[in-house]
């Protein structure tokens, strides 16, 4: 019972916080909306943040998988994997006002910063630890700390005519990989692999397939 209810708070949350804005869902609207009492949401959850928490988690793992999908027997290459999984971060963000709303948030609260900074951590160790041998686990932090710095600036300036998509996407894997020491002629590889899809419409999907999850677990 406790789970479904958990579940059911999730669903409405992740529907609220992109219909509406993370900042504009109170508690009580999300009471109201969802049907579970003020009492219960906050028994299963500490506070708004933490239900926040639990969908960038959610968000960060579908990136991952949409990402090891599109790529299955096309490429095993990792940094090429990189390369496609950022670009669909700065595509998820610029899909609407209120995903990059949520991006911006997670990026600035304590709680959600440190899942993604732990999480994104682990993967520059799976990535790119044949390529940095030296690097332990506080460098692949400190390089995240520097990407994430990088990241949340990019996906918070909308695209417009002086900064198009193009040029959010050629920089933001530019700059990032430069960090990784990365050669010049593997950069511009991946600059010019991820111009073989269509992000926009994997994006959307990617959102869409974790708000059907989310409400498939209701039912658990």
């Amino acid at each position: 019972m406790a789970t479904n209810v958990k579940n059911k708070v999730l669903n409405t949350a992740a529907k609220l916080f992109l219909a509406q804005g993370y900042e504009k869902t109170s508690l009580r609207v999300l009471e109201r909306e969802s049907g579970v009492n003020y009492g219960s949401i906050m028994n299963a959850f500490e506070n708004k943040e933490s239900i926040l928490c639990e969908l960038v988690e959610y968000v960060l793992e579908g990136q991952f998988e949409t990402t090891s999908k599109i790529l299955k027997d096309i490429t095993d290459d990792k940094i090429l994997f990189y390369g496609v999984e950022t670009v669909l971060q700065l595509y998820m963000a610029e899909s609407s006002e209120h995903m990059r709303e949520m991006y911006n948030v997670s990026y600035s609260l304590p709680k959600t910063s440190e899942i993604i900074y732990n999480s994104i951590t682990k993967k520059f160790q799976y990535i790119f630890g044949d390529h940095l041998k030296n690097y332990d686990t506080k460098d692949f932090y400190c390089i995240e700390l520097a990407t994430a710095g990088i990241m949340r600036n990019y996906m918070s300036r909308p695209c417009d005519m002086f900064f198009t998509m193009d040029m959010k996407v050629k920089n933001y894997l530019e700059k990032s990989l430069l960090l990784f020491r990365i050669s010049d002629d593997k950069i511009e590889e991946v600059i010019k692999f991820v111009k073989n899809f269509d992000f926009k419409s994997i994006a959307d999907e990617a959102i869409n397939n974790m708000l059907g999850y989310l409400e498939y677990r209701i039912d658990e």
